[in-house]
């Protein structure tokens, strides 16, 4: 997906206690089913620098909910937007 702003997916942090078991990472995108059956979102990105964080967190959010409803007719109930980094050209 591209995004004004976005320059990609970034690995969810690790605690502590996730580096000590040796549990991966995943890159990017987390999803969940909810018991309404919906679906939540997390996504953790990395930033363009100089771009407003909040305008291209509502734009992604935006897409992505609009991507997944229409392309799976699921119910998006929540999208989170974590920005794990920015990057300087």
């Amino acid at each position: 997906m591209e995004s004004y702003g976005l320059v990609g997916l970034a690995y969810k942090s690790k605690g502590i206690v996730e580096l000590l078991k040796g549990e991966n990472g995943f890159k990017g995108v987390l999803v969940e089913e909810l018991e309404d059956n919906t679906i939540a979102i997390e996504l953790y990105v990395i930033l363009q620098y100089g771009t407003n964080i909040s305008t291209v967190a509502n734009n992604i959010i935006d897409r992505v909910k609009y991507t997944v409803e229409n392309m799976t007719a699921i119910k998006v109930s929540k999208i989170d937007i974590n920005v794990q980094g920015i990057r300087v050209k």
